[in-house]
């Protein structure tokens, strides 16, 4: 049985990153966790069209590894097809936004998003707000790169460290989120240069998933023992 964290886009460059960032949690992993890609998927998921259109093959992808799986992670920021594929699937289902963000209200009081674009900043305010957690926003800054773009690392630190002191010092956040998952090799170099907690999302996922596989195991363990 398997976590696996389910990049909806097509990028080997962007899985390859999401697997590097789930080898610190392997070892306290109780299932083996899997970083795959759904090839049919745009290289990129940056528009409301690109989110819409990778929900079938997500949900189908999900429906041939179900017997295998331990848990799902849906590997972006949108959370596409979250709710459709928790309707589907017995296993646990996290979505990367939605991790973030609730790991990120246990870390500070307000949390900023570090956005690929200005048009995804409406599309995650959207998801805010149906988590009823806008009061906890400090700000959603787009850094201007779409997802093909992360791969110039200078570029793209510099403008995170530029973003992240504008979320930190103009807007008040005290707690950081990497808003794409083509961002993960950034985290830790980030939090050192600004001084604040910076969540990766994937980390963040992949860790609730751990946490509720050895739950389930936990649980059923004391169903046996009865």
């Amino acid at each position: 049985m398997t976590i696996f964290v389910v990049n909806p886009n097509s990028s080997d460059v962007v899985t390859a990153g999401i697997d590097r960032a789930m080898e610190p949690l392997r070892a306290s992993s109780p299932a083996p966790i899997a970083a795959i890609q759904l090839d049919e998927g745009p290289k990129g998921i940056e528009t409301q069209a690109h989110v819409d259109g990778v929900v079938a093959p997500l949900l189908k992808r999900a429906a041939a590894l179900e017997d295998e799986a331990s848990a799902f992670v849906v590997a972006c920021f949108s959370d596409p097809g979250l709710a459709a594929m928790r309707e589907q699937s017995r296993r646990p289902v996290l979505g990367i936004a939605e991790s973030a963000i609730l790991t990120a209200m246990s870390v500070g009081q307000r949390f900023g998003v570090l956005s690929i674009l200005s048009r995804s900043v409406p599309r995650h305010m959207r998801m805010f707000g149906a988590m009823g957690v806008m009061d906890r926003l400090a700000a959603d800054l787009p850094l201007e790169l779409g997802v093909a773009d992360l791969a110039d690392e200078a570029r793209t630190f510099g403008r995170l460290q530029e973003v992240g002191r504008t979320l930190r010092d103009a807007h008040g956040a005290d707690v950081l989120i990497l808003g794409c998952a083509g961002m993960t090799r950034f985290r830790a170099a980030l939090e050192d240069a600004l001084g604040r907690p910076v969540i990766e999302p994937c980390e963040a996922a992949a860790a609730m998933a751990i946490g509720r596989v050895a739950l389930a195991r936990a649980q059923q363990n004391q169903g046996d023992d009865r």
